[in-house]
């Protein structure tokens, strides 16, 4: 008689569960090194891990608006524009002293806590450190995200109900004020 191999037929398993811990980031990090690499993305079932190093210089004062109304525009399909470019926002909102919130995952970010409700914050409110500012719906879990400094909020980058990468900016609060 023959023996029929009894494995379930499908995707083979990923060693990545939907989850990473601190090793396996690190670990991550040093082959970035290693290999001299400026980003490094991988998405696994759902998991979804983009890494990029820079350099040891110092960010750069801001351009000027004229310069960055010149500035042309990369290909959308270019990680290093696209990194390039958002360093470049980083380093102008830095100049104008705004603290950035970036999204920790991926994910649906929503500006209330359900359709019916207000927002948690709009553009002039005063934040607390802790306060819940938005949510992050991944994988079924609503994850809120919360101020990590006291001041105001200057702009949201993300609509209600859209989807957000890892390390996208979501809020700029302007410090202290």
């Amino acid at each position: 008689m023959s023996e029929k191999n009894n494995k379930p037929s499908g995707p083979p398993e990923s060693p990545l569960t939907g989850r990473i811990d601190y090793d396996e980031v690190r670990k991550l990090v040093g082959l970035l090194e290693e290999k001299n690499l400026s980003i490094f993305e991988l998405e696994i079932e759902g998991l979804k891990i983009k890494i990029a190093r820079g350099g040891t210089a110092p960010v750069p004062a801001a351009p000027s608006p004229a310069v960055l109304a010149a500035a042309p525009a990369a290909s959308p399909q270019s990680p290093e524009a696209t990194a390039a470019a958002e360093a470049q926002s980083q380093a102008a909102e830095a100049a104008m002293g705004h603290h950035l919130i970036a999204s920790p995952m991926v994910g649906t970010f929503y500006r209330a806590p359900d359709p019916t409700s207000a927002p948690f914050v709009d553009v002039g409110d005063q934040v607390k450190k802790g306060q819940t500012l938005c949510i992050i719906e991944a994988m079924k879990l609503m994850n809120e995200i919360e101020a990590d400094v006291d001041g105001t909020i200057v702009e949201i980058y993300v609509e209600n109900a859209k989807p957000v990468e890892f390390g996208q900016k979501l809020f700029a609060i302007l410090p202290g004020s």
